[in-house]
C-alpha cells in the first residue's frame, strides 16, 4: 500500500474488525519492502506479533528498561493490564486515531506507535494509573519517574485521562495528581496542569471534552476548563473557562466565542484578531 504524504488512508477502505491494526501491519510491510535496513525491526516488533497490544508491550518495555527493572517484567505488567482492562483496546485505538486525525506530520498509523513520544508517554501513564488504582503505588511512581526521564513528560500516576487524547511534541508536559482530562482533548508541548501552591487535596484543573491547549499554556488550580474551549499558547489560566470560548493572555481572559465545535479536533490556533493578518 503506497500512500501519498498529502493523503491519509480512510479506515473505511480497510477490511476486518480491527482496521487500525490491519493498517499498521500493512504500513510495516511497506516500510520493510522499501528499506531492507528496517526489515528486522519491522518483523521483530510489528509483523512477528499477533496484536497491537503485544506490540506496545514489547516496544514500551524496551524503552522503559532499567538496571532495576528488566524489560521482561515491564512487558508482563503491560500484558496483565491489557488483559484485565475491559476498555483499553478501544482506548489505545482512539488515541492512535486522534494523533493520525489531528497531527499534519502523522501520515501513517504506525508512526505514533513506534516514534511519537506523546502517544508513548500517554500509554505508559495509562499503565501507571492502573497500577496506582490497584494499590501498587511505588511501582506506579517508578514508571512515572522513568517515563519522565525518557520522554520529558511528567504525569502523576493518579491523573485521570479519557480517550482520544493527542499530546503533540510532548516535551515539557507537567500534569498534577488531581488533574482530570476528558475525552478528545489536544495538548501541545510545554503545557502545565498544576496547582497554585502547597495546598493538598483536589488542587488541579479539570479539562472537559474537545478542549485545545496551546503550547506553553499554564493552567493552575482546581478550575474547570469548559468543553470545546481553546487555551491560547503562552496563556496563564487561573479561573474557570466557560464552554466554547477562547482565552488568552497573562492572566488569561475570554477573548472570543469559538465558531467551531471541538477545537481539539480542528487544531486551529489562530486567534480571531489574527485571522486577517496572517496569509
Amino acid at each position: 500500500m503506497v500512500q501519498n504524504n498529502n493523503t491519509k488512508t480512510s479506515l473505511n477502505k480497510l477490511p476486518g474488525i480491527d482496521p487500525i491494526w490491519d493498517n499498521i501491519k500493512e504500513e510495516a510491510q511497506d516500510a520493510s519492502d522499501a528499506d531492507l535496513a528496517i526489515t528486522r525491526y519491522m518483523y521483530s516488533l510489528i509483523l512477528g506479533n499477533k496484536s497491537l497490544e503485544k506490540v506496545l508491550s514489547l516496544h514500551l518495555s524496551k524503552l522503559l528498561e532499567t538496571a532495576h527493572l528488566e524489560d521482561r517484567l515491564i512487558e508482563e505488567l503491560f500484558d496483565d493490564f491489557y488483559n484485565s482492562h475491559k476498555d483499553i483496546k478501544q482506548i489505545i485505538r482512539s488515541d492512535i486515531a486522534a494523533v493520525f486525525d489531528r497531527d499534519p506530520a502523522c501520515h501513517r498509523y504506525i508512526e505514533p506507535v513506534l516514534y511519537f513520544k506523546g502517544f508513548q508517554a500517554l500509554q505508559v501513564h495509562r499503565l501507571a494509573h492502573w497500577l496506582w488504582n490497584d494499590g501498587r503505588k511505588d511501582l506506579a511512581y517508578y514508571l512515572q519517574s522513568v517515563s519522565s526521564r525518557i520522554f520529558s513528560v511528567d504525569i502523576h500516576p493518579a491523573a485521570k485521562f479519557g480517550r482520544g487524547i493527542f499530546i503533540d511534541h510532548a516535551t515539557g508536559i507537567v500534569i498534577g495528581e488531581t488533574a482530570e482530562i476528558d475525552d478528545n482533548v489536544s495538548i501541545l508541548h510545554d503545557v502545565t496542569l498544576g496547582g497554585t501552591g502547597k495546598k493538598c487535596g483536589d488542587r488541579h484543573p479539570k479539562v472537559k471534552s474537545g478542549v485545545l491547549i496551546g503550547a506553553g499554556a499554564k493552567i493552575l488550580g482546581n478550575i474547570n476548563i469548559g468543553s470545546s474551549a481553546r487555551i491560547a499558547a503562552g496563556s496563564v489560566v487561573l479561573h474557570d473557562v466557560p464552554n466554547g470560548t477562547t482565552v488568552a493572555g497573562v492572566p488569561a481572559k475570554v477573548i472570543a466565542n469559538n465558531d467551531k465545535d471541538y477545537p481539539a479536533q480542528n487544531m486551529d490556533h489562530l486567534l480571531p484578531s489574527h485571522d486577517n493578518e496572517i496569509k
